[in-house]
């Protein structure tokens, strides 16, 4: 799988983290800054993660910036992108099954790195599962336009 990964500065070692991570797993990883812990600003890295999700060129993001938060926000602008701030395995794994969100953002400050690796594992190998779910999904959808 081709993963979008983008943080901030105050993200940048979690996201090389998770990087070396999923590539070990065998994905392919798109990595869209930062580079380095110099201060930037997240909304310029979640919507390139959610640019880059939204062209087809990545199937999964990850974005992380200090608290998740903003970094979501940013993405969330780009049509196409569902993205949500995760804090633990159930709620990574939840926001594929129910919402099919394509993105899921992190906060450097507020996760563990260990659950944050979990958290990523739930993620990136949970399917959307439709049925009830998939008109919820589509309302969501019909809002961007």
């Amino acid at each position: 799988m081709r993963l979008v990964l983008g943080s901030d500065h105050a993200g940048f070692h979690l996201k090389q983290t998770i990087a070396d991570h999923v590539r070990a797993l065998g994905h392919e990883v798109v990595d869209v800054g930062t580079h380095n812990t110099e201060s930037v600003d997240y909304p310029d890295y979640g919507a390139a993660v959610g640019r880059t999700i939204a062209a087809g060129d990545a199937e999964l993001g990850i974005a992380i910036c200090g608290s998740g938060i903003g970094i979501c926000i940013a993405a969330n602008k780009i049509v196409g992108v569902r993205a949500a701030t995760v804090h633990d395995v159930t709620s990574a794994r939840m926001t594929r099954l129910h919402n099919d969100a394509n993105v899921m953002c992190l906060g450097e400050r507020f996760t563990g790195v260990q659950v944050a690796l979990d958290a990523v594992d739930a993620f990136v190998s949970t399917n959307f599962e439709g049925g009830r779910h998939a008109r919820r999904v589509e309302k969501i959808a019909a809002l961007e336009e």
